[in-house]
């Protein structure tokens, strides 16, 4: 054995131990990084060194210097933003998939990458209850696979000749959204050539879900207009709040003028492997794709996203190249991913995906999704209990928005300062991290709740500085 592989034993295990005590006691870190502005930055050498430095050097500087930095996405303290969980299985995966460097871009590069990923997305769509005809592909995110789509609407709308001559002949593309929908559709809109102008986002209901009736409103004063509706964005879950667009309503409307429909459910599509939620997504046989991120809210460290389309025919004819220098005898006859989205390098994803499927099993995901949920049920009776705390929309699955309201006598502007304060008290603490958002002008708090180890406890403790420091101030 070269004294390489010898060095890299032993920096391994230590590496490890490392990894295991930070799961262990990850909650002892402020979960928000208290670093200033270039604190780190200034820590770090102006260049590179002129001579190789020890890995035991460059491993103590990175638990000085870099840890320090971290805001710890993994703490069962962490309820800001969205889950972006890990899990001992993905780790360990993704430690082979390092190890085996592996490029997936075509079948002949690694079989075992094209084929197992093909079986995982077998798993999944039929878990969720997606249709059966349809077909996935690993996407890094849940951004890549939204510009995908719009794309792939892009040329099969224009017979594929946007990709051959450019937009000539092909102009006043429209695409709809709710106000709610998360920003990557407007970055999808830009850089897919659409235009910012011409991205259409329809208001919300009381829900803050997409106004179907409103949609089709648009959908046809634009026709009338000279306009070409090109692909509806339709949210299982947008980002604020987590609210449901009425998948059913706008399926139908797509179906009816012939428009792409995409689905985006990239935090709350875990829960479609819960057979109680699958009806969220009822019409979606009339959809074209739909996306949801594993490495959000099912165990699968980042990055791993599930995109399923029901024409693949049409997501490769959008992306596929074949250069002298890629072909390969198996063209034809396998699937090669690199022609199916936008990189042409793809990682082993597939790998800590089988590995968290494996391990947890069905049955062990959904108890650990259900669990989730009963926590933000807990919450959620405690802020109506409370008196002094009100939901600013009804709970959805593990998300929870509310404010702090002490009396009825403040102002919404001074309501809203309130609560700013109260988030920033909270989150420069170092104990819990939340984010907000706003409904109706109005500052709320969001609290996500989905660590992979969160218990009640995380929760009572988070609920109880959370009154606390309302009252302080």
């Amino acid at each position: 054995m070269s004294n390489e592989s010898e060095k890299f034993r032993t920096y391994a295990h230590q590496f490890v131990d490392w990894m295991a005590d930070y799961m262990n006691d990850v909650e002892q870190y402020p979960v928000k990084s208290q670093v200033a502005p270039r604190e780190i930055y200034h820590q770090i050498e102006t260049g590179i060194p002129n001579e190789g430095e020890r890995i035991e050097d460059i491993f103590e500087d990175f638990k000085k210097i870099i840890i320090p930095g971290i805001t710890h996405w993994q703490s069962p303290n962490f309820f800001a933003y969205f889950q972006a969980n890990t899990s001992t299985p993905s780790v360990l995966a993704e430690m082979l998939m390092a190890t085996l460097g592996v490029q997936g871009m075509k079948w002949a590069t690694s079989p075992a990458s094209t084929e197992l990923e093909e079986r995982m997305m077998e798993w999944l769509r039929d878990a969720m209850a997606l249709p059966k005809d349809w077909t996935g592909v690993i996407q890094d995110t849940a951004s890549t696979a939204t510009l995908a789509s719009i794309l792939t609407a892009r040329e099969q709308k224009s017979d594929y000749e946007v990709n051959t001559k450019g937009f000539a002949g092909f102009t006043n593309f429209r695409v709809y959204c709710s106000e709610e929908t998360h920003s990557s559709i407007e970055k999808g809109v830009k850089i897919a050539g659409i235009g910012k102008g011409n991205l259409v986002k329809i208001p919300t209901d009381d829900t803050q879900a997409m106004d179907a009736n409103l949609l089709l409103e648009c959908i046809e004063n634009d026709i009338t207009n000279g306009y070409h509706p090109l692909c509806v964005v339709a949210a299982i879950g947008t980002t604020g709040t987590m609210a449901m667009d009425p998948l059913k309503e706008i399926a139908e409307i797509t179906k009816k003028h012939n428009i792409w429909l995409h689905v985006d459910a990239a935090y709350a599509g875990s829960a479609l492997l819960l057979p109680e939620y699958q009806d969220l997504i009822n019409g979606i046989e009339h959809a074209d794709s739909f996306v949801f991120n594993p490495h959000k809210w099912l165990f699968t460290n980042f990055d791993c996203t599930a995109y399923f389309v029901k024409d693949k025919d049409a997501l490769v004819n959008t992306f596929a190249i074949l250069p002298e220098y890629l072909k390969t005898k198996t063209d034809g006859m396998v699937a090669n991913h690199c022609d199916w989205g936008i990189p042409l390098g793809r990682r082993f994803r597939s790998l800590k995906l089988w590995f968290v499927l494996r391990h947890y099993g069905l049955k062990g995901l959904q108890e650990k999704l259900r669990f989730h949920i009963e926590l933000a049920k807990w919450l959620e009776d405690e802020i109506v209990k409370s008196g002094e705390f009100e939901l600013a929309v009804p709970r959805s699955m593990n998300l929870v928005c509310f404010y702090y309201k002490p009396s009825n006598d403040i102002s919404i502007e001074q309501q809203n300062q309130l609560n700013e304060k109260l988030l920033n008290r909270l989150n420069s603490s170092g104990k819990i991290y939340l984010t907000h958002t706003k409904v109706n002008n109005v500052f709320i708090l969001r609290m996500s709740i989905g660590r992979t180890n969160v218990e009640l406890a995380h929760i009572r403790k988070a609920w109880d500085l959370i009154q606390e420091i309302a009252m302080k101030i």
